[in-house]
């Protein structure tokens, strides 16, 4: 039978056995949550990479059609010579009826677009409207969705440069319901069999524009309306 000597010594010992096992528990805990943290942003960064891969290799296969099928309209987003030029080509081979150019500077005047594009004057001065409110791509949806429907037209040819591509048909899908969007992507060089990883400049343009793309999907969850204004300046019969 124990003592009250042995009695008492083990109940003293008691509170002191538990605080140790505490203190041993607490490291235990964070070491466990810190694992579980790292993996979870090893999984992310896995996840970004991977997309990011993905999302390149796919802009850089796009290539611009040679022939595409005629529409009611055709829109360019401004951001290069290049997409006004195939936007005007477009037009004047009769390819859609009215061409909308979404995002102009205030300042640019018709005249100097329609030199700058080398578009023929006539053509430019009856069926070129132009969109000087967007002042980025969101802008560029809102306000060519008003545009389209005030014409009510079906079928549209998108114009913009192939790594803006994804970006532009997300932002415009969720505005232009009625009407069916035909992507055109300018390419500006050649980028495939991935050609962007050892091309510095255009690997930051594509991480950029990658980010974006991840942000414009995430504000899917916010409903996007346009303002009942209608465009802001959109200048048709302007004299050049």
């Amino acid at each position: 039978m124990m003592d009250a000597r042995d009695s008492s010594g083990m109940a003293g010992q008691l509170p002191l056995v538990i605080t140790r096992s505490r203190e041993r528990a607490k490291p235990s805990r964070l070491a466990g949550a810190f694992r579980i943290s790292a993996f979870f942003l090893l999984v992310l960064a896995t996840l970004f990479a991977g997309g990011f891969g993905w999302f390149a290799n796919t802009v850089s296969r796009l290539a611009t059609p040679t022939n595409p099928a005629k529409a009611d309209a055709i829109i360019v987003l401004t951001g290069g010579h290049s997409r006004l030029d195939a936007a005007m080509g477009l037009l004047a081979s009769g390819k859609g009826e009215r061409l909308l150019i979404s995002g102009v500077h205030p300042s640019a005047s018709r005249r100097q677009l329609q030199v700058a594009t080398r578009g023929d004057k006539k053509l430019f001065s009856c069926c070129v409207d132009i969109d000087r409110a967007a002042l980025d791509t969101i802008g560029n949806a809102e306000e060519s969705a008003k545009w389209v429907e005030d014409h009510a037209y079906g079928t549209v040819i998108l114009v913009t440069n192939n790594y803006h591509m994804p970006r532009s048909l997300l932002e415009m899908g969720r505005l232009l319901h009625k009407a069916k969007l035909e992507p055109y992507p300018v390419v500006n060089s050649n980028l495939g069999n991935g050609g962007w990883l050892t091309k510095p400049r255009a690997l930051r343009v594509l991480f950029t524009e990658y980010n974006k793309y991840l942000l414009a999907l995430a504000r899917g969850i916010v409903p996007v309306k346009p303002t009942p204004t209608g465009i802001a300046l959109a200048e048709a019969a302007e004299p050049i």
